[in-house]
């Protein structure tokens, strides 16, 4: 996070303030969406939640930022930045009022789920314009700060917006109007966010007009064809001349996995082992605590992360978050009851975002400039289609219930085997060498 003064110097931009401002809108607005998806798909009264209907609510909510996402700024640096927050906004709306025409009407799943995935198709772009327009409207010397100041109050605000739309959809009836509601509030968000968005000057977040007249040159067919080459000259730098930080990806890409894991095993045990399956009410408030929980881990990772970079190096913490990851899993994960599954949720979101930062710090120090910006986006693909494919695997040998030892060992065997691997290449060794980069916030 900033700190005070930089804070304070922040806060005082008007434009950085609306743009703050937009993006805490929008992702409130996200929260909401995707508690109205988890009660729509887990916990819908009229309908049998499976680990495959979880794994398809994964894919619509993440396919976006492995698929969209790396291509994005192709039409990002086409049009100018506060439209696309604008517009961006306005259509989630449009999108959010037909999916929720869908859920009240009782509509097929395969229909509501093409619905919620133009919603969230749609976010890549918001968001990807909303961290682009961020020099836009502060000074360099200030950008460090906002940084980390705007990602980490746009998590926390998604974070509050999910949560309080549990506790809605708690004070609510059961049934599809109730979640329909969620969607439209979600709706109503999204919409609060363009208005946000349109008190910035038209032409205020770019892109220059010089960049803008240089895009217009160039067809988007063969944009898009030299973004997707440039990927593949990413991914054959980082391998062959950056292979600590292809060895921290790894790494990471298996903690997001075994996260995946548990995470659809966490679901199943709140919808149908922690409370009886027509408990709706009581399984939504099972799975607010634990996704509160994991908040507290994922912002917990936000402060130690820095103090354990510099103690053991940020090669080092990234590998005890692997080993503590294995331990914690196999301690706590088997016995299939609310709090020491509560308790799991907490230090694995830690363990997962100290993971996540270190990873971040690794690519930032580790990456020649000129190839950063690919780099992230392949991280991008890989980090968000970790958990889809785990969410795929559990779909595949999963039981309703969620107990299942197998996954659970899986999970705390694959931690433990990654701490081993990357451990082994002995990189705090080169770390030293070097400074530390400053972690990232999530």
């Amino acid at each position: 996070m900033a700190t005070s003064p930089s804070l304070l110097e922040l806060l005082e931009l008007r434009g950085f303030r609306r743009l703050l401002a937009t993006r805490l809108l929008s992702q409130l607005s996200d929260g909401i969406f995707q508690a109205a998806l988890a009660a729509y798909v887990v916990f819908s009264p009229e309908r049998q939640p499976t680990p495959t209907a979880i794994a398809s609510a994964f894919a619509v909510l993440l396919l976006p930022f492995s698929v969209v996402g790396p291509f994005a700024g192709v039409l990002l640096d086409r049009w100018r930045r506060r439209q696309v927050l604008v517009n961006g906004n306005l259509l989630r709306l449009v999108f959010c009022l037909g999916t929720a025409a869908l859920v009240a009407a009782h509509a097929p799943t395969g229909a509501f789920f093409v619905a919620a995935l133009a919603v969230t198709g749609v976010n890549r772009f918001v968001l990807s314009g909303l961290s682009a327009a961020l020099p836009h409207v502060v000074s360099e010397n200030l950008l460090i700060a906002a940084n980390s100041l705007a990602p980490t109050a746009g998590t926390l605000a998604a974070t509050l917006g999910g949560g309080g739309a549990f506790l809605v959809r708690l004070a609510l009836p059961a049934g599809a109007w109730s979640n329909a509601l969620l969607v439209c509030l979600a709706g109503l968000g999204y919409a609060c966010a363009a208005l946000a968005a349109s008190t910035l000057g038209k032409d205020s977040l770019g892109p220059d007009r010089a960049h803008l007249d240089e895009a217009a040159g160039t067809s988007v067919r063969s944009a898009v064809v030299d973004t997707a080459r440039g990927l593949l000259d990413g991914l054959r730098h980082l391998l062959h001349d950056c292979r600590p930080a292809a060895r921290a990806l790894g790494a990471v890409a298996v903690c997001r996995f075994c996260y995946g894991l548990l995470l659809v095993v966490l679901l199943m045990l709140c919808r149908n082992s922690f409370v009886a399956p027509s408990d709706q009410a009581g399984g939504i408030r099972w799975l607010g605590t634990a996704l509160a929980a994991s908040a507290g881990g994922y912002f917990s990772a936000a402060a130690l992360t820095p103090w354990a970079g510099r103690r053991l190096t940020v090669p080092g913490w990234l590998t005890t978050c692997c080993a503590l990851g294995a331990v914690l899993t196999a301690a706590l994960g088997l016995f299939f009851t609310p709090w020491p599954t509560m308790a799991a949720a907490y230090f694995l979101g830690l363990l997962t975002q100290g993971a996540k930062i270190s990873t971040d710090t690794a690519v930032q120090s580790g990456v020649d400039d000129a190839y950063r910006g690919r780099v992230f986006a392949l991280y991008d693909v890989l980090f968000n289609g970790a958990l889809v494919a785990a969410a795929a695997l559990c779909a595949l040998v999963l039981p309703v219930s969620g107990r299942s030892v197998p996954v659970v060992l899986t999970a705390a065997a694959l931690y433990a085997a990654t701490a081993l691997a990357y451990g082994a290449t002995r990189p705090w060794r080169a770390a030293r060498a070097t400074p530390d980069a400053a972690p990232t916030t999530p």
